[in-house]
């Protein structure tokens, strides 16, 4: 059933940063009802896919979840929202707080509806400073927080993005907990609030954390920046036949690696005496590991590190990462039968419970696959939900594929 059993989540947000937080919280066995305007969520024309509107990031952010689509432009479509809100435990949005309010779904207008609620908002700025109304996504926040700014002093020189949605996935974390603490808050005192989860602060913060510095001091004591972060050398050992990711970190490792390469010479050597003065030298410390590593295979590596319990892991791509051995053993992505997309593969929780154990309640769904079933539960009856599909307010798909 899972720790959250018996939370209603009603789901409005869109590609990926609320998505990702809303599946966790299905997962974890909360209702989660997804609600998609009638074009449905942006991501699912992203591919490869089977079927139109089915794209891999979509069904990788959106398990564990009832969709339904309603047209909130239409005053039956807000009524009916706003019927599924009268029970909900939290509504999560993504779009800006203007834009809820342009809807008149703002949190003021919602609270008389539901007092208890959670009105919980994951956009781009505090709506306490000048960029407020602007738009955000996870590009832009990466640049406005220095991402780029640190590869390309680390690399080439040329600012890049890191090649995954990291802000959106970060942020979606911190909402996860957020939503949690205000759920809790609210079982306690049975008051509800609004909550906002802002993504340029929340990573200006993931990042400052490592890179904070000297700047942390007043007056500042250096420029900010984490030098073993910031080392070109810190990257993946090239070996004699490959790669190899390893970690040579505390005084206990540096020890064992350099007695079992036969290197007890770096032992006594004051720049890698301790631990603060390797760090302090890291440039160096790197160079000498990197061209230790170039002496042996992976594969000796692989046996050598492990003898000498030095952290080490192969250096995977996407397709391979899915074949290592613990990932095998565990089951982590797991193939099963999507009712209309075939087989898929899908990636277990990560997280267990020895009393409430977790698992995905559905696997993602086609646009209003559960436009009826959720609008039923909330009253409305057959022939009610018949003319709201013929007026357009909602859609739902071919009765074949009604139920995912």
């Amino acid at each position: 059933m899972g720790p959250l059993n018996g939370v209603r989540i009603i789901d409005m947000t869109s590609v990926m940063m609320g998505p990702y937080a809303t599946q966790m919280l299905g997962d974890y066995g909360a209702d989660v009802i997804k609600v998609e305007p009638p074009d449905g969520d942006v991501v699912r024309n992203i591919g490869p896919m089977r079927n139109p509107g089915m794209g891999p990031i979509f069904l990788n952010t959106n398990r564990s979840k009832r969709c339904i689509c309603l047209d909130l432009k239409q005053d039956a479509g807000r009524d009916a929202l706003l019927k599924l809100i009268e029970t909900a435990d939290v509504l999560v949005y993504n779009v800006r707080p203007q834009a809820m309010a342009r809807l008149n779904l703002g949190y003021e207008v919602l609270a008389q509806i539901n007092p208890r609620l959670i009105y919980a908002g994951v956009f781009g700025f505090s709506q306490s400073g000048p960029y407020a109304a602007k738009p955000a996504y996870d590009d832009l926040i990466q640049g406005a927080t220095a991402l780029p700014a640190l590869t390309a002093r680390i690399s080439d020189g040329v600012p890049r993005y890191v090649p995954n949605a990291l802000v959106d996935r970060i942020v979606g974390l911190t909402a996860v907990g957020a939503i949690l603490a205000s759920v809790v808050h609210r079982d306690r005192t049975g008051e509800g609030q609004r909550v906002d989860i802002p993504m340029f602060e929340t990573m200006a913060s993931f990042m400052m954390g490592d890179h904070m510095g000297g700047l942390t001091f007043d007056p500042p004591l250096d420029k900010g920046g984490y030098a073993r972060h910031l080392s070109r050398d810190r990257r993946p050992y090239q070996t004699s036949d490959g790669y190899i990711c390893a970690m040579v970190y505390n005084d206990k490792q540096w020890r064992s690696f350099m007695t079992a390469v036969g290197r007890e010479d770096l032992l006594s050597d004051p720049i890698y005496a301790s631990f603060a003065q390797r760090i302090a030298h890291i440039d160096v410390v790197n160079g000498q590991l990197a061209s230790i590593f170039l002496t042996r295979s992976t594969a000796e590596w692989i046996e050598l590190l492990e003898e000498a319990d030095v952290p080490s892991l192969p250096m995977h791509d996407l397709e391979s990462m899915m074949l290592d051995p613990h990932m095998v053993a565990t089951d982590f992505f797991q193939k099963t039968e999507h009712p209309t997309e075939g087989p898929v593969r899908n990636m277990k929780v990560s997280a267990t419970w020895s009393k409430t154990p977790v698992a995905p309640t559905r696997l993602a769904s086609r646009l209003g696959a559960q436009s009826a079933e959720v609008l039923t539960e909330a009253g409305y009856s057959e022939a009610e939900i018949a003319k709201l599909f013929e007026l357009g307010v909602i859609k739902m798909p071919a009765p074949d594929i009604s139920q995912v």
